[in-house]
């Protein structure tokens, strides 16, 4: 039988979030996300810096949580070479409370473009999984699995990696988009989706994301459970 939940324990579930973007050439240092209310204890937050890979520090936030790199800077192909990059963070057993930001010193490009996605995680002491990937150029790009031993909430990035300024981008399997940059100013930024899945049961997922036109797509998928 698949794991279940301890009845009367809390569950994950999605939080507060929001997504600060900032357009080529009229970005400024440091870049800080709209507040939002977390819960005091007990959230996992989520943190992308996805623009310039000269950007390299480590995210602050206004509550003094410790952040951690989800493994390797990526690179964004399509002939990019190695300017531009995506980077994640996560703070387990998070503090928070209302007001709070997350903020990037852009120390080697201040006024470039920057998509900064910030989400909360309720309840979620455990990230059970991660799976990174990079979709080759197509219409469908689909992320690699997560597994997990019971109720979870699942969080999914998507990054376009086109030279394009209006594109779609639409989840399958039960995501719902909750934040999103895909329509993009004359003067370019990082296009971005975020969305979510809430699932009752121990198993494996992923998520295809169906987009036009067709360009590649750094993909994230992570399992948060509470325990």
């Amino acid at each position: 039988m698949p794991a279940q939940g301890t009845p009367g324990a809390p569950t994950s579930s999605l939080g507060a979030h929001t997504l600060q973007t900032q357009s080529e050439g009229l970005g400024t240092s440091p870049v800080i996300t709209d507040p939002i209310t977390t819960q005091q204890r007990g959230s996992s937050l989520i943190v992308f810096n996805g623009g310039y890979s000269s950007n390299a520090l480590d995210p602050i936030d206004n509550y003094g949580n410790r952040w951690k790199q989800l493994g390797n800077d990526v690179p964004f192909g399509n002939g990019y070479g190695d300017r531009f990059n995506v980077k994640a963070y996560v703070a387990l057993a998070a503090k928070g409370g209302p007001g709070h930001t997350v903020s990037f010193i852009k120390n080697g490009n201040a006024v470039g473009e920057i998509s900064v996605p910030f989400i909360e995680i309720r309840d979620a002491g455990v990230l059970r999984d991660v799976s990174q990937n990079y979709a080759p150029t197509g219409t469908v790009m689909t992320s690699g699995n997560v597994t997990t031993s019971g109720p979870a909430t699942l969080i999914a990035i998507w990054w376009g990696d086109g030279g394009i300024k209006r594109m779609s981008a639409v989840p399958n399997n039960g995501f719902t988009v909750i934040d999103s940059y895909l329509k993009l100013p004359d003067n370019s930024g990082v296009q971005c989706a975020v969305a979510y899945r809430q699932v009752a049961a121990a198993g494996s997922y992923n998520v295809s994301w169906t987009g036009a036109p067709a360009q590649g797509a750094i993909l994230w998928l992570l399992a948060f459970q509470s325990k």
